[in-house]
């Protein structure tokens, strides 16, 4: 019943230690992201492939046209500040750059045929409905005059496009020294549209009965075009209307948390070279341990209700330089998705690999849901 796809390429990601105060790490990066998001429009779809002959008194229920799908460019820096040993706060600024927008949410109306009156069936429409979008008729222009779709896109990414700000949230806390609970708010922020702006309405009610003729008052003028009047009497009652105002879209808010136990304590403590501060409690504190299990669950916004997934996890630490997990994951697409990740840390070079719902790659086609994700890192190992 959803069909929904998102994706992320980070292009630029750093960060560094204030050398004044080393409880302060600031952030900044770039990435690209975009989504599609689309019910599946039954009511409509069998209206379309069956028709209503054998349906009469059945409403078919407009708002079941639900899509949904943006591109966007964003550029971001963030403070994580450790304010006491076991409490570390974050918050993270970012300004949009919009790509591409397309929505038609929040539909109502309904097509009906009954019996007639004066004909033999009588069809009713009641719409109020809404498509909006910003950057797609350039980007169908540049496709059909063979022009470059890539400088298109840079060009409204950075900055030529339609703006946008957000924020992120975050913390970790450190219940005890083996169990952390950790909790972020991602994309709390919104986009203006208003460069290359097109929408779509079709607003109204009229019941008709199809073409009447009435005699004899239709003798009077044979010359009528009875079905031109049908369709200029509809158009009137409920009209298509395009329009270029400006919009406001939110983006689609995300949910983290989770709680972590860590056990199995290493001799050695590995955690040495990459401490948070330099405080001697403080730091990563899992880095100190063999093992961690836990839970995590993720939420996010949608037209129809927010999405949830569940968690649970055991990771595996092999000294400071491999770090494995494995997960299961309950969701509304599956009930049976197992994941595996991997963190391989050579020097200041971090590699990482991770996928899910694993028991799916032998049939993709069949497959409700699948994720694959592998980065690179380069990080610094001075002390602040």
């Amino acid at each position: 019943d959803e069909v929904n796809g998102i994706f992320q390429v980070d292009i630029l990601n750093g960060g560094f230690r204030s050398q004044k105060n080393p409880a302060n790490f600031f952030s900044f990066g770039m990435y690209v992201e975009g989504y599609a998001l689309n019910y599946w429009p039954k009511d409509l779809a069998i209206l379309a492939y069956e028709g209503n002959a054998d349906r009469l008194g059945q409403r078919f229920d407009l708002n079941d046209l639900n899509t949904s799908g943006q591109f966007i460019n964003v550029l971001h820096f963030g403070i994580n500040r450790q304010i006491k040993n076991n409490l570390t706060l974050g918050a993270r600024i970012k300004l949009y750059s919009g790509i591409i927008d397309i929505k038609s949410t929040n539909n109502s109306g309904y097509f009906e045929t009954t019996i007639g009156q004066n004909n033999l069936l009588r069809n009713t429409l009641v719409s109020d409905m809404r498509l909006r979008t910003s950057g797609l008729d350039a980007l169908l222009d540049a496709n059909d005059s063979g022009a470059s779709v890539a400088s298109l896109f840079t060009k409204r990414g950075f900055f030529g496009g339609d703006p946008g700000l957000g924020f992120d949230l975050g913390v970790t806390y450190n219940l005890n020294k083996q169990t952390v609970i950790t909790g972020s708010l991602i994309d709390i922020g919104l986009l203006y549209h208003s460069s290359d702006v097109t929408n779509y309405t079709l607003k109204g009610s009229t019941s008709i009965e199809g073409v009447e003729i009435i005699l004899p008052d239709a003798l009077n003028d044979p010359n009528a075009d009875y079905w031109e009047n049908l369709v200029d009497d509809i158009e009137e009652l409920v009209p298509f209307e395009e329009n270029s105002q400006n919009y406001v879209s939110f983006r689609p808010i995300k949910f983290y948390s989770s709680i972590r136990y860590n056990f199995g304590k290493q001799g050695t403590p590995i955690a040495a070279d990459c401490d948070c501060d330099n405080k001697a409690d403080s730091g990563d504190r899992s880095l100190y341990y063999l093992n961690s299990v836990g839970g995590q669950l993720y939420a996010i916004n949608r037209p129809r209700g927010p999405q949830f997934a569940l968690t649970a996890f055991y990771q595996r630490r092999f000294a400071k330089v491999l770090a494995l997990k494995a997960t299961y994951t309950v969701d509304k697409f599956t009930a049976s998705n197992v994941g595996l990740g991997m963190s391989l840390q050579a020097g200041p070079v971090n590699f990482y690999i991770m996928g899910d719902n694993l028991f799916s790659y032998g049939n993709i086609a069949d497959s409700n849901y699948a994720s694959f994700q592998l980065g690179l890192n380069i990080i610094s190992w001075e002390r602040n």
